[in-house]
C-alpha cells in the first residue's frame, strides 16, 4: 500500500495505491481524507492510514493504469542528500569514508516525479543520477535517539539524486551548486508507510537500492552496506535542526551512473517501487 498523488483536470489528487484492487482517492475512503499528500503525512499517522484504506471497499477503487503519477508532493520544506555514504560508491570516487554524514541541501525547485525529464544543465558536461532510498518525515522530530528514530518516519520512497560531476570536482565546496539544478530531485511514484516496510523486511537494512540506466543495473547495493544508516541520519540530522512532516532524507547511493540526453535513469527498490526519468538534453 502506498500514498501518491495524480494529476486530474491540472490539480493534483491524493491517492491511495493498494495492488490488486488498484487506486482510489482519499476523499473517496469510507473514512475519507481531505488535502494533499502533505497534509496527510502531518495529520495521518501511517498505520492509521493503512487502516482507512483496508476498511474501504473494493468498489471505490479504480485501475492504476491511465492515472497520471506524479510526485508525492512539490513543497518538502527540507531535503537532505547523503553524500557518500555506500563503501561502495566511495571506492568509485576514489573518495576516503567520512567520520560523520557528508550532508547537503536541496531545495524544492529541484522537485520532478515519474517519468518527467531530468534537464541537463548547461552549466555541466558530466551528469549522474543516483538512485537512493528516501526517508520521509512523519512529525516533528528534534534530538531524537537513534533507537527511536524509526518511529519519526512516516514512510519511505525511491529517490533520483542528480549531480553535475564535473562542477563538483572542480572544488568540493561547489557541492550545493552541483546539487541543485532545477529537475536535479525525482521521488515518487509512492510513499510506502513504515509499518508495512518493516513487516516486509523486518529492518531497513534489507532494503537493497539499485541505480538503473536504460535499463541495465549499473550499481546496487543493500541498505546494510551503509556507512550511516537510516536511523543514524535522523538522529543526526534532527540533532542539528527540526526535521518536519514530508522532509526527505536522501540517505545516499550504491553508485552512480552518467547519464546524457536520450537515457532513461531509474531507481528501483524491490518491494517497494521503481522510479523512472528520461534525461533531456
Amino acid at each position: 500500500m502506498q500514498l501518491a498523488t495524480i494529476r486530474e483536470s491540472g490539480l493534483d489528487v491524493a491517492v491511495a495505491l493498494d495492488p490488486p484492487r488498484g487506486l482510489v482517492r482519499l476523499t473517496d475512503l469510507t473514512e475519507p481524507i481531505e488535502g494533499g499528500v502533505l497534509d496527510v503525512l502531518a495529520s495521518v499517522p501511517p498505520d492509521r492510514f493503512v487502516e482507512r484504506v483496508a476498511a474501504t471497499p473494493a468498489d471505490r477503487f479504480s485501475p492504476t493504469a491511465g492515472h497520471a503519477l506524479t510526485a508525492p508532493y512539490r513543497r518538502p520544506h527540507k531535503i537532505w542528500g547523503i553524500g557518500l555514504n555506500y563503501r561502495a560508491h566511495a571506492d568509485d570516487l576514489g573518495a576516503g569514508y567520512p567520520d560523520e554524514p557528508a550532508s547537503f541541501i536541496k531545495a524544492d525547485h529541484t522537485v520532478i516525479g515519474p517519468g518527467e525529464p531530468i534537464p541537463l544543465p548547461r552549466q555541466s558536461h558530466r551528469v549522474t543520477a543516483e538512485a537512493e532510498l528516501g526517508l520521509v518525515i512523519g512529525s516533528y522530530t528534534r534530538d531524537v535517539a537513534e533507537q527511536d528514530a524509526v518511529a519519526r518516519l512516516w514512510g519511505v520512497c525511491p529517490v533520483l539524486d542528480q549531480t553535475a560531476e564535473d562542477i563538483l570536482q572542480r572544488n568540493p565546496r561547489f557541492l550545493t551548486r552541483s546539487k541543485n539544478f532545477p529537475g536535479f530531485f525525482s521521488f515518487g511514484p509512492g510513499i510506502t508507510p513504515i509499518g508495512e516496510v518493516l513487516a516486509r523486511f523486518g529492518s531497513l537494512a534489507a532494503i537493497e537500492v539499485a541505480t538503473v540506466r536504460n535499463g541495465e543495473v549499473w550499481r546496487s547495493g543493500a541498505v546494510a552496506d551503509m556507512i550511516f544508516g537510516p536511523e543514524f541520519l535522523v538522529s543526526f540530522h534532527s540533532r542539528v535542526m527540526p526535521l518536519y512532516p514530508g522532509d526527505i532524507i536522501s540517505s545516499g547511493t550504491p553508485g552512480a551512473a552518467v547519464i546524457a540526453d536520450g537515457d532513461t535513469a531509474e531507481c528501483r527498490i524491490a518491494g517497494i517501487g521503481v522510479l523512472s526519468n528520461p534525461v533531456s538534453g
